[in-house]
């Protein structure tokens, strides 16, 4: 009989840096982390998967970098995504608007994304799962390409960012006086995905934790948000390296009051593959 409530652990960025991978490793073997998602275009990709290698139990899955990040094409081949560094563009809603009305940009687009797609394949890597960085699959063009290519990729799972109150938290000050929340601008946009994942029969998590704080989550907030996880299954996704800004996700992993959080409340710790 399965656990009413089930959990995947997933690091972002893997492949993104030397100090990330370390991070990486070393909350997957001392730690409660399931599975890492990997930019294969980054500096440290090939070092990511050596060391994935060695790690039987990590579930390795893509993350897609459209927006703010290395490509994998030249940028001479999609100048339309780039930056005048050679760069995936950091503007995001720039960059949006361009994949949605520029006819070039999105063939661009598609090109980049089936070479990171392919990129992946070649790693030899089972597939687990397929994100976004900046969780830019939750625009309808990216989504439709990732769908369509992935699946003739192999690709079965998609993170579905989607951060119920239950899960964040009290809401900061600022937001509570502003009104503001990541949840209420990307809740239609999350619900759309959802049903487009849904038609597609590509499985993913009900909900997730790490939104609001992303890369900021600290252990004491980890451990709340295990305690208040909800019937289905939560993904809680972490930014750790062993460089400063994210020795703190590191310590939330390692922490032997998350583990005891998860055992003490019976929830199982599972991967994107095996839903």
């Amino acid at each position: 009989m399965k656990a009413a409530r089930r959990v995947i652990t997933t690091a972002d960025d893997f492949g993104l840096s030397v100090a990330v991978n370390e991070a990486v490793e070393r909350a997957a073997r001392e730690g409660v982390l399931t599975g890492a998602s990997l930019m294969v275009g980054e500096a440290a990709a090939d070092d990511a998967v050596r060391r994935a290698r060695r790690l039987p139990d990590l579930r390795v899955g893509l993350h897609v970098v459209v927006a703010e990040g290395t490509p994998v094409l030249a940028p001479a081949r999609i100048p339309d995504l780039c930056d005048a560094q050679g760069r995936l563009d950091g503007r995001l809603v720039r960059a949006g608007f361009r994949f949605f009305f520029r006819p070039r940009a999105a063939a661009q687009l598609r090109a980049e994304i089936e070479a990171q797609f392919a990129a992946f394949a070649d790693t030899g890597l089972r597939l687990d799962h397929v994100n976004a960085h900046k969780h830019m699959h939750l625009h309808p063009t990216v989504l439709s390409l990732i769908i369509a290519i992935g699946r003739r990729y192999g690709m079965r799972a998609v993170r579905l960012p989607f951060e119920p109150r239950v899960l964040a938290g009290p809401l900061p000050l600022r937001q509570k006086l502003t009104g503001a929340s990541g949840s209420a601008v990307m809740g239609p946009w999350v619900a759309l995905m959802r049903r487009r994942l849904q038609r597609a029969g590509l499985r993913h998590n009900d909900y997730v934790f790490g939104l609001r704080k992303s890369g900021a989550v600290e252990e004491g907030e980890v451990v709340g948000a295990m305690t208040r996880l909800p019937a289905g299954i939560s993904e809680v996704y972490f930014h750790p390296s062993t460089d400063p800004a994210g020795r703190g996700e590191l310590a939330a992993l390692l922490s032997p009051r998350v583990r005891a959080a998860l055992e003490q409340g019976g929830v199982e710790r599972v991967s994107f593959g095996e839903l």
